[in-house]
């Protein structure tokens, strides 16, 4: 890289000025009022788009089946 393509300080900034990070698109969920994010299944109900896409009472039940088996190991 030579002199020639250096850019002065305002073309610089004036570059950066578009790196910023955005906020995230947060919604409410229709069905249950939790908040999540824009086009997102909801984590609290498992909805997206009124269809229930995630079962989240059987992921809740597995994840606490596996908590309760790793207890009774360590024992």
């Amino acid at each position: 890289m030579v002199n020639r393509m250096r850019h002065n300080r305002s073309q610089r900034g004036n570059t950066r000025s578009h790196h910023a990070i955005k906020a995230a698109g947060i919604s409410v969920c229709p069905d249950c009022n939790a908040k999540r994010l824009n086009h997102k299944v909801c984590t609290n109900c498992g909805k997206y788009n009124g269809k229930v896409v995630i079962d989240v009472l059987a992921k809740v039940a597995k994840k606490e089946k596996k908590n309760k088996a790793k207890k009774e190991e360590t024992k």
